[in-house]
């Protein structure tokens, strides 16, 4: 069975990058019918954020990413929290110590300091490889600080990535990484490798940033004589100037753009398409759609774009998608407070503004112009495709006054028979009739629906009245 995990650090919110990872992971395994395991990645002390892990969970709930294994949730392979897993990992530094893949070190901080070149790069010499056991049971004893490093062997490493294909690198441009740092805790590195294997990961998604440390992973797979789960590695996500998009450079974080008004389905939908795309042209999707077509072979190696404008559109499908219940419930309260009218009918509002929004919260400002008419330039009469401008928007509104005067039956389609048929009399288009009126109903240059439907919204009384105040001013 497929065994993937979602592995965050407590450092802070969930950003659309963040998200991603879980999503590819998680669909992966759904995919399948595998595991999704969450995975708390807390032993960098010095970076946690008191509530994160906390922020995480909400976060993954909203989006409906749903951990079969993980903190709450304890099967055969927990606990899930690294912090809580400390005495795994020394054991098995050990293990490679004995078996000659890895070595004390007990350089301080000036030295390592001194083996930088002139760019500052730092490159561990294995000063301390070739240490005596003698030597290091006389430091450890003397209460001699020290890390365990992982000793990188001469040749080659290869590797297959589901994304990338078969990868070798040269050994040499391994550094001997740290394993157990000094304060007894695993590095991120070591860590996720004895987590895997302890949670039988069959497979690992993780940004393409990771592709030249990854034969150091495999290196202690093999040393520990463990099988080497499939790597999947994710392509660059970068923001608008084309830079690695994080939390350290301008990442919006998932709650922010729930506050913002994004729909989570909508959310989880845009993160699937950052670097993957399906066989056909859809875009839109639910998540069991998702679950049903994803497939790592068709991730992206090229850097894909976080795009606002993009998001802002696949949260608009979304919206229209909605059960007209669901998006009168979003609706409602920014309903309420651009219409006070205590014979409102909310419902219709919802339904004619749905299809004609970004946000639910676009849907007040929409009908805002219902209980009061605002203030307008007498240009917003003028409309090239309809041939109106302030002069024929007035002839037009005279011709509506007088028809509109006589109805009894004041529904939009008697409304709109009549100011056909006195456009026809008076030679003029239903265009020159139409956009007079709805702009002098109105106020403004977009409404949700047209000026017929405007009539009976607001009622023949104030109707009148506004297509009245609209002559005057003209």
């Amino acid at each position: 069975m497929i065994r993937t995990r979602y592995a965050p650090s407590p450092t802070g919110f969930m950003h659309i990058g963040n998200l991603r990872s879980a999503l590819y992971e998680y669909l992966i395994a759904k995919h399948e019918g595998g595991t999704f395991v969450l995975r708390i990645e807390d032993t960098d002390q010095d970076r946690y954020v008191e509530g994160a892990a906390d922020a995480i969970f909400e976060t993954l709930r909203l989006t409906g990413l749903d951990f079969d294994e993980g903190p709450g949730k304890e099967g055969s392979y927990g606990p899930y929290i690294q912090s809580q897993r400390k005495a795994n990992y020394l054991p098995q530094a050990e293990k490679l110590v004995a078996g000659g893949h890895a070595y004390y070190c007990f350089c301080d901080k000036d030295r390592l300091d001194s083996l930088a070149d002139a760019h500052g790069i730092k490159k561990y010499d294995r000063y301390c490889a070739g240490l005596s056991k003698e030597e290091i049971a006389g430091r450890i004893q003397g209460g001699e600080a020290y890390v365990i490093r992982q000793l990188v062997p001469e040749g080659k490493t290869s590797f297959r990535d589901e994304v990338y294909g078969d990868i070798t690198m040269d050994n040499k441009e391994l550094e001997d990484q740290i394993l157990i740092k000094s304060d007894g805790m695993p590095t991120y590195n070591f860590a996720n490798v004895i987590d895997d294997h302890d949670m039988a990961i069959t497979h690992v998604a993780r940004g393409s940033e990771y592709l030249t440390s990854t034969p150091k992973y495999k290196l202690l797979y093999e040393a520990l004589g463990w099988d080497v789960p499939l790597f999947v590695h994710l392509p660059l996500l970068v923001n608008e100037n084309g830079q690695k998009l994080g939390k350290r450079n301008g990442a919006t974080s998932i709650p922010q753009l729930l506050e913002m008004g994004f729909l989570p389905q909508a959310i989880v939908n845009y993160a699937a398409l950052l670097g993957w795309s399906p066989t056909n042209n859809q875009e839109i999707f639910t998540l069991a759609q998702l679950e049903e077509i994803f497939e790592a072979k068709n991730i992206s190696k090229s850097p894909s774009t976080f795009d606002m404008v993009k998001l802002t559109w696949v949260n608009a499908e979304h919206i229209k998608r909605l059960a007209p219940e669901v998006f009168l419930g979003l609706a409602l309260p920014h309903l309420k407070d651009a219409v006070k009218s205590p014979a409102a009918d909310y419902a219709r509002l919802a339904a004619i503004t749905q299809s004609r929004v970004s946000f639910a919260h676009e849907a007040g400002e929409l009908v805002n112009f219902i209980d009061a008419l605002p203030e307008y330039d007498i240009e917003l009469y003028t409309h090239k495709k309809m041939k109106t401008n302030p002069e024929v928007a007035k002839q037009g509104l005279e011709v509506a006054l007088a028809t509109l005067e006589t109805l009894s039956d004041w529904t939009h389609d008697t409304i709109a028979a009549a100011v056909s048929a006195a456009a026809e009399a008076n030679g003029l288009s239903k265009g020159q009739l139409l956009w007079p009126i709805r702009t002098a109903l109105s106020g403004k240059p977009t409404t949700p629906c047209g000026a017929t439907e405007i009539c009976e919204l607001l009622g023949k009384e104030e109707s009148l009245k506004r297509i009245k105040a609209g002559i005057e001013k003209l």
